[in-house]
């Protein structure tokens, strides 16, 4: 008899614990006001202080600062279970887990670890990330915030856009252009506290979805950015901290595709659920064929995913960063897969699929934003393309044998 295997991917006794935590505060807590705030566009302050209240913001932050100084496998865990019942409220976890506080820890001098990573631990502070502009999204090289020196520090001028959490955290990490800086030359980054002068909240945009936590606009005017602010300086003559920061957003990639799978796996048993309790003709759904392979392509695709993202996630390491083809093939690959099981969700629920009064058309309308954000669907694609065709491999051995002639 062949024997089995043990699953590469499974999780420990430690990490199995803080599934079943982050799965109880997202079904008792998160829950329940997701559609308010999807309604009203209400921050979910609830949410976050039942977060905060669970000790869930310090996952990923050292222990030195407060936090529990795990790693992006965690980080996927809970982000996972907190979108299978709200992904705006997941977004927040996912700001502090991969976003600028990871940097900080990273990156950061020693003064700006010891001022700023208690606050995300102890989740007193949201954290946010200005990367975005008017016209420069995806082409970040386009970007036209910039430095200019002022004493023993600089003086930054920026408007950003699509700032997530913007108008409610305590700083906001400025990508930005140093002193002679042109193309992708000579940008890096400083990190801004929201309340120095100089920083105005511009306005918020009005959401298809993720309407709880809303994308400000925030402008920097001659705001004053001391040594201490400089996360990661810019060389005019060189690329290399655009691509340190590039790579760093290799773990926010990670997250959203965390983020796709619970938000998808949340749809798919909400409508295992309904076809289960809905009766046609004296049969419920789930008897009818072409409705259980329905069930089943949806299952494949988050499955398939949710491998890609296991493989991307334990080549980073306890401590790493997840490498990029990994990560880029893993994030596609999960934005693609919750578009198509929350669509189908919605079709297996028929017109109450189409209601506000059921969770999968929020769901939906949710995940949508994440195929944008980090990087959209046909960036990842590009990268990826660019990279095989130019030799690139995977970890996958059996992409290391060159082409079959």
């Amino acid at each position: 008899m062949a024997s089995h295997g043990t699953d590469p991917y499974a999780e420990n006794e430690d990490q199995q614990a803080l599934r079943e935590l982050a799965r109880d505060v997202a079904a008792r807590e998160l829950a329940p006001r997701a559609r308010h705030g999807d309604e009203t566009e209400e921050f979910p302050q609830d949410s976050w202080d039942a977060m905060k209240k669970a000790e869930l913001f310090g996952i990923t932050i050292g222990e030195k600062w407060g936090g529990a100084g795990m790693g992006d496998i965690e980080a996927a865990i809970v982000l996972e279970e907190l979108a299978r019942a709200d992904v705006s409220s997941a977004i927040l976890a996912q700001l502090i887990f991969n976003g600028p506080p990871r940097a900080i820890e990273h990156l950061g001098n020693d003064a700006m670890k010891d001022k700023w990573l208690p606050l995300a631990a102890s989740g007193d502070g949201l954290f946010s990330i200005g990367i975005s502009e008017s016209e420069a999204g995806s082409a970040v090289n386009h970007m036209r915030a910039r430095l200019t020196p002022d004493g023993d520090g600089y003086r930054l001028n920026a408007y950003k856009n699509y700032v997530t959490g913007g108008h409610k955290a305590v700083a906001c990490l400025v990508w930005c252009r140093f002193p002679g800086s042109e193309g992708t030359k000579g940008i890096g980054a400083v990190l801004v506290d929201l309340s120095a002068d100089g920083v105005t909240l511009a306005g918020t945009h009005e959401k298809m979805g993720l309407r709880a936590t809303s994308e400000a606009e925030l402008a920097f005017d001659d705001v004053w950015v001391g040594p201490e602010d400089v996360l990661l300086a810019g060389d005019p003559d060189s690329s290399e901290s655009f691509k340190t920061l590039i790579g760093h957003i290799n773990h926010e990639r990670c997250g959203n595709a965390a983020m796709c799978l619970g938000a998808a796996q949340g749809a798919l048993e909400y409508a295992i659920q309904y076809m289960n309790d809905r009766v046609v003709g004296g049969k419920p759904l789930t008897s009818h064929q072409g409705l259980q392979w329905k069930i089943a392509d949806m299952t494949m695709k988050i499955e398939g995913a949710r491998l890609l993202l296991q493989r991307a996630l334990h080549l980073a390491g306890p401590h790493g960063t997840p490498p990029p083809l990994e990560t880029a093939i893993a994030k596609a690959a999960a934005n693609e897969a919750a578009k198509f099981v929350c669509d189908e969700a919605i079709q297996l629920l028929g017109g109450y699929g189409y209601s506000r009064e059921y969770p999968v058309e929020r769901t939906y309308r949710d995940i949508r934003g994440l195929c944008i954000g980090a990087g959209t669907v046909e960036i990842q694609k590009n990268f990826i393309g660019t990279n095989v065709l130019k030799g690139g491999t995977t970890a996958n051995p059996a992409w290391k044998t060159g082409p079959v002639s």
